[in-house]
C-alpha cells in the first residue's frame, strides 16, 4: 500500500525537524526538510552578493540551483544538504542563514521554484515533510496534517540550548526576540503565510519530550492509515 503523506507545519524552534526524523524512523518513512532548502538558497544568496530583497534575482538563483537532501546512515534520520555539489549540512544551521532564510521565504519567485521541487520530492508518498507551508500549500491534500507549536519562551530556550551545544554563543534574551519576529514574518508574509491547515491536528509540544511527540504522530498516522484501507 501506498505510504501516507505527512504534513508537519509550524512556527520556528517548535521541534518540526525533530518530530518528522523521528516519525519517519518509527514509520520507515522518508524524511524531506524544507526549510533546508530555503537555507541553501539563502546562503547561496549571501555568497553570491544577491540582495535578500530583490525577489527577481532570487527567484533565478533558486531556479539554476541544485539541492539534494541525503539520508545518514545511523544518524537518527539525519540528512545531508549538497548545495551544488557541496555539502553544507552545518553551514546552514547559523542564525545568520535562518535570518537569512526567512527574509527569502517571503519571495513569491523563490517559493514557487521550491514548492515545485517539494511536490516532486513527496508525491509518491512514503514520507514526512515539514516546513511552514506543507499542509496549506504544498499539499492540501496531504493524508495527516499536523500543526505543531510551543510557547515562544520554550522554543528560545530550545533554540538557545540546540547552538549551546555547537559551540555557538548566541544570547537566550536575543533568541526569544528574533523568534517573535520570525513569528511576525511567517504569519504576515504575502506568499504562503504560516496558518493552521483547516483540518491539521494541533499538538502542542511545550509540556511534552520530544520522544512522546513523536509516538503520537506516529500512532495517528497509523490510524489514519488503517482508515484508508479499509
Amino acid at each position: 500500500m501506498k505510504g501516507l503523506i505527512i504534513a508537519i507545519d509550524g512556527p520556528v524552534g517548535s521541534g518540526k525537524s525533530t518530530l518528522a526524523r523521528r516519525v519517519a524512523a518509527l514509520l520507515g518513512y522518508v524524511y524531506i526538510d524544507t526549510g533546508a532548502m530555503y537555507r541553501s538558497v539563502a546562503l547561496k544568496a549571501q555568497r553570491r552578493g544577491v540582495p535578500l530583497d530583490s525577489g527577481d534575482a532570487l527567484a533565478a538563483l533558486a531556479g539554476e540551483t541544485r539541492i539534494d537532501l541525503r539520508q545518514m546512515d545511523g544518524a537518527g534520520g539525519a540528512q545531508q544538504v549538497l548545495l551544488d555539489g557541496e555539502d553544507v549540512t552545518r553551514l546552514i544551521r547559523t542564525p545568520e542563514v535562518a535570518q537569512a532564510a526567512s527574509k527569502v521565504a517571503l519571495e513569491t519567485g523563490v517559493r514557487k521554484v521550491l514548492v515545485a521541487e517539494q511536490r516532486r520530492a513527496g508525491e509518491r508518498g512514503g514520507v514526512v515533510m515539514e516546513g511552514r507551508d506543507i499542509g496549506s500549500v504544498v499539499f492540501p491534500d496531504a493524508q495527516l496534517k499536523i500543526f505543531l507549536t510551543a510557547s515562544p519562551e520554550v522554543r528560545a530556550e530550545r533554540r538557545w540550548r540546540e547552538h549551546q551545544q555547537k559551540g555557538d554563543a548566541i544570547d537566550l534574551a536575543r533568541t526569544l526576540d528574533e523568534i517573535i519576529e520570525r513569528d511576525r514574518r511567517d504569519r504576515e508574509r504575502t506568499t504562503s503565510p504560516l496558518v493552521k491547515a483547516q483540518d491539521a491536528v494541533v499538538v502542542d509540544s511545550t509540556a511534552m519530550e520530544p520522544e512522546e511527540v513523536a509516538r503520537l504522530v506516529a500512532m495517528l498516522a497509523k490510524q489514519q492509515a488503517s482508515e484508508s484501507a479499509r
